[in-house]
């Protein structure tokens, strides 16, 4: 297991380090006062687990989460912090655990341990599943365990709502009005649907998974059979799946809003 501290004030981040490196799994521990360095440390070296101070002057912990998830989707997140009232932004980044300055001992162990189920259990999936699809937090698409880039963020939002309507299908016209909210379907946006739906096929293609994606007469669907998704699964009853659940689903879109109701009243 492989852990990074981030914190700028030196005496925490050398308490935080230490706290890590003598829990029982006795993993390999790395600190950095400076965010970049960091950052640049995990793209050459990769992390399963991200202990982030929020509050850092330059790059804030929140920002590098989301670097750092844009190199590693699988890493887990957790946020420290004296300040409460971040705790909003830090889970609308998916965070795996929050825990508040001064570090108490036994929750940090028991966020690392909640963390590294999580991981193992997304490492798990990568390799007994060619594609799998994460929507707790923010959405993503891995293939034999490496994140796809899209070309277009509206192609990977495309592919987010077909997801989220498991494998039914969707007129392009409705599809085009989430999307686009309050823009008119006019033969202007119909070409630059066009536009999204070409890149949207090209990626899947080019990753060779062209086949989760089924258009007919004008709709268009994501055929569920042929991938894996933790909100599937949490649909399906997974126990592992559920309780790994912290109550974010695909945060970055907001017309997700009515699974993610769903799936809290699922709890």
């Amino acid at each position: 297991m492989r852990i990074v501290c981030v914190d700028d004030e030196k005496l925490i981040l050398d308490l935080t380090v230490s706290m890590c490196r003598a829990l029982p799994q006795k993993p390999e521990v790395t600190g950095f006062q400076n965010a970049a360095n960091a950052l640049e440390w995990i793209g050459q070296h990769g992390a399963d687990i991200a202990l982030l101070d929020i509050n850092m002057p330059g790059m804030d912990g929140i920002t590098l989460a989301a670097k750092m998830k844009e190199t590693n989707a699988s890493i887990a997140i957790i946020f420290l912090t004296g300040y409460s009232e971040y705790a909003v932004d830090a889970y609308s980044m998916h965070a795996s655990g929050y825990l508040m300055k001064p570090i108490n001992e036994e929750r940090l162990a028991a966020e690392i341990n909640f963390a590294m189920r999580t991981v193992q259990a997304n490492k798990d999936r990568a390799k007994s599943n060619r594609v799998f699809m994460t929507t707790f937090g923010n959405f993503d698409v891995m293939v034999d365990g490496r994140i796809i880039r899209f070309a277009r963020s509206k192609a990977k939002e495309l592919l987010a709502y077909l997801v989220d309507r498991r494998g039914r299908f969707v007129t392009r016209a409705f599809a085009f009005s989430v999307l686009w909210e309050n823009r008119q379907y006019d033969r202007s946006m119909q070409k630059q649907f066009d536009v999204v739906l070409r890149s949207l096929r090209s990626t899947l293609e080019q990753y060779g998974i062209g086949d989760i994606l089924e258009i007919s007469r004008g709709n268009i669907r994501v055929v569920p059979e042929k991938f894996d998704c933790d909100m599937y699964r949490f649909f399906d009853g997974d126990i592992e799946t559920v309780n790994s659940y912290r109550g974010e689903y695909m945060s970055e879109y907001s017309w997700a809003s009515i699974t993610e109701a769903n799936m809290v009243a699922r709890e």
